[in-house]
């Protein structure tokens, strides 16, 4: 069909290699200070950190605040 351009799929890099994740140091000096601004006890900070307690609830992304 004239004018409707191409329609398959487009894929961006392929290779299938995963790049691994920096190792980032959590108790270094901006991560301490972007902490401070974020959390607002122990327990946040440590949920924030991804250390949550057994049995805790997921949190769901992009939950809306109303």
């Amino acid at each position: 069909k004239p004018g409707k351009g191409k329609q398959g799929k487009s894929r961006g890099k392929s290779g299938g290699k995963k790049q691994k994740k920096p190792e980032v140091d959590i108790l270094s000096p901006a991560a301490m200070l972007n902490l401070y601004y974020i959390a607002h006890n122990v327990a946040d900070c440590l949920h924030l950190r991804g250390f949550r307690w057994p049995g805790a609830p997921k949190s769901k992304k992009g939950k809306n605040k109303t």
